[in-house]
């Protein structure tokens, strides 16, 4: 292995996806052989320099490992929280230093992946490479084909318009005064499909994601994990 970029590194070591890892960088959280480093261009020789974060030695992993965790509600998808709130970590036990592969807001249950291998976590993450990702979503009214359509062609949020997406009715329920839908995106916008049903007049009640890259968490109960097999990463990763 020949020298790296530092955030390369870092991603390759688990700490966070590249771009995180520039963050990290820039806010002088990473030093090399001992100085702190907040540079971009600087690359480092793996085994050779001494690379610490938050004042702990960071090592490349050996072994790569991806996760496929059925997230429950009132989890959430950061390392450390401010709050001690519960942490998807908590339900993943191993000795590897897993990140997730970006976030699931705590009130949304459903598919997340957490793994050691930071170029996995770039290619899932970023909207260039257009990973799909499937929601089961209850909303409270009855939508109309009309509202579908909207969904389909994009809406307005906030400051951007979110690309089109692939939306089916699964279920209206007029005594309830509800409506299931499942809408496929491959966007990862903060709280995109809560906005997105919003922009057309819908309160979310209950949000899961099914499947990332077309792999499912329906065999797998909540709060449980299983690895991803072999094909699964290389379908990701393609």
């Amino acid at each position: 292995m020949g020298k790296l970029r530092l955030q390369k590194y870092l991603a390759e070591a688990g700490i966070a996806s590249r771009r995180k890892s520039e963050e990290l960088i820039v806010r002088g959280k990473v030093k090399v052989n001992g100085n702190v480093v907040t540079e971009l261009g600087i690359k480092v020789e793996p085994n050779m320099d001494k690379i610490e974060y938050n004042g702990k030695e960071v090592k490349i992993q050996d072994e790569y490992v991806y996760i496929l965790l059925n997230k429950p509600i009132g989890y959430v998808t950061t390392a450390r929280d401010q709050f001690n709130r519960d942490s998807v970590l908590d339900l993943v036990k191993t000795n590897k230093r897993l990140v997730p592969v970006g976030r699931l807001d705590m009130y949304t249950s459903g598919a997340l992946i957490l793994t050691n291998d930071g170029d996995f976590v770039y290619k899932v993450t970023h909207p260039k490479h257009e990973i799909n990702k499937t929601y089961t979503v209850t909303i409270k009214g009855i939508v109309n084909n009309e509202e579908v359509e909207k969904l389909r062609q994009g809406v307005k949020i906030e400051d951007y318009t979110t690309k089109p997406a692939k939306v089916k009715i699964l279920k209206t329920d007029e005594e309830r005064n509800q409506s299931r839908l499942e809408i496929t995106i491959h966007e990862g916008k903060n709280r995109q499909v809560r906005k997105m049903c919003e922009a057309i007049g819908h309160k979310v009640l209950a949000l899961h994601r099914s499947k990332i890259a077309g792999i499912g968490v329906k065999d797998i109960p909540l709060g449980k994990w299983r690895y991803l097999t072999k094909k699964e990463v290389e379908i990701i990763k393609k």
